[in-house]
């Protein structure tokens, strides 16, 4: 493997482990705005329901610069979403705003592979960043509960910077200002991605014409045999996943009485399983 390629890994590992982290900083902060108890849930989808509307239009965008400089603004995005929830934004409002930035994030993630690595190489690379990514959402998650944890914001609340940490005082702001640094070191390594070179030929600018060529494009996948295996499983996957991860955080609350840190921690243990 080139050593671009450990690069684009460890920017993606960062970025994916802020983006778990900040999930359990986010529902400690509607706990503490004495949010509904429906509230939470709707975290995941306004993070992921920026996937399904620029789904169009990413892929034209990560042509349209270098992959690493997308990585880069996009990883930029996610900060802003980031610093909107540690100054009081609503957390559905500032995820969402992350969401934004990890929609446009992946496509480039995924094809910059292409442009730097040899096409006997690129299931292996593929296997490599899947993997990687899927150790980050479980570090991620317990990076989370181990942050608003008591132990941990008692020495996080002690942190002083001036201008910025002046009205920190909860363990959910604590979190989400530590969570921050996550994305900018993501934000660093998308900078030191090398430049591979690539161009392709200029993407269609016109809003429906690149929606209706999306469509046809699922159109295809959902026509092909192996394309149906591949989009029914992960979707159920990742559906089924995203779902577990908050009955087990009410499972800990209710059966064992444990609180949000320790639940997300335990969380952890379900995906290594």
């Amino acid at each position: 493997m080139k050593k671009g390629f450990y690069t684009i890994m460890a920017a993606q590992f960062f970025s994916s482990l802020a983006d778990n982290a900040l999930l359990i900083a986010a529902i400690a902060l509607l706990a503490q705005f004495q949010s509904p108890h429906w509230m939470p849930p709707l975290l995941k989808l306004f993070f992921v329901i920026s996937y399904v509307f620029l789904a169009p239009f990413v892929g034209a965008l990560a042509d349209a610069l270098p992959k690493g400089r997308v990585m880069f603004l996009t990883n930029a995005v996610k900060v802003v979403g980031c610093t909107m929830m540690f100054y009081g934004v609503h957390p559905l409002l500032a995820y969402a705003v992350v969401g934004l930035g990890a929609a446009a994030y992946s496509p480039a993630k995924y094809g910059i592979l292409t442009e730097l690595l040899p096409h006997k190489y690129l299931v292996q690379a593929n296997g490599w960043i899947e993997g990687l990514t899927v150790l980050s959402i479980i570090l991620g998650t317990v990076l989370g509960g181990f942050l608003i944890a008591p132990f941990t914001a008692e020495y996080l609340l002690k942190l002083h910077v001036p201008g910025v940490t002046t009205n920190m005082d909860t363990a959910a702001e604590a979190a989400v200002f530590v969570i921050t640094f996550g994305y900018v070191v993501a934000a660093i390594f998308n900078l030191r991605i090398p430049l591979t070179g690539a161009h392709y030929e200029r993407q269609l600018n016109h809003p429906i014409l690149m929606a209706q060529k999306f469509v046809g494009c699922v159109k295809q996948l959902w026509c092909d045999r192996l394309g149906q295996i591949s989009l029914a499983v992960t979707t159920l996957f990742w559906g089924a996943g995203a779902t577990l991860q908050f009955i087990v955080l009410d499972w800990a609350k209710v059966m064992l009485g444990l609180p949000l840190d320790k639940g997300a921690m335990l969380q952890g243990y379900v995906p290594l399983g």
